[in-house]
């Protein structure tokens, strides 16, 4: 993980997110499980950066929301980005936190501090990435 992100974002900022979650789950390719995931970031930069689950029929090729989102903003930016926010929905009103290989991936590019909102069977929740992936495996690259 890297230093915080001094700024951390409002409310306002996270809402606007999570719509934007909401509407890049309306673009889901998820035949076979039904269960539409969108994911959208906040960069350091001020973009914001969304994605989509895209399952496959062997589905060890899917690839997840949040992992789509980032691929996308790496493409879109390079490889210095840096991640100020997280928001996640679906759209079946069910529990969708990321799941352990996206908050690895994740870990590459998000700043400690960076609130990931999700939805809980309890309504959202926001939480400091570090919360989330408390023992991320971590290299420095030379």
């Amino acid at each position: 993980m890297h230093d915080s992100y001094p700024d951390i974002p409002s409310t306002q900022a996270l809402r606007n997110l999570q719509t934007l979650a909401q509407k890049a789950a309306e673009n889901s390719y998820s035949p076979y499980s039904g269960f539409r995931v969108g994911a959208a970031l906040l960069l350091t930069n001020g973009e914001n950066i969304t994605g989509t689950n895209v399952e496959n029929v062997s589905y060890g090729l899917t690839i997840c929301a949040e992992r789509a989102a980032l691929f996308n903003a790496v493409s879109r930016f390079g490889p210095t980005i840096r991640i100020a926010a997280v928001a996640i929905a679906n759209l079946h009103q069910v529990a969708s936190p990321p799941c352990g290989a996206c908050r690895q991936v994740l870990a590459e590019f998000i700043e400690a501090d960076a609130p990931v909102l999700f939805p809980t069977t309890n309504g959202p929740r926001i939480m400091p990435f570090h919360e989330l992936l408390p023992l991320a495996f971590e290299m420095k690259v030379k």
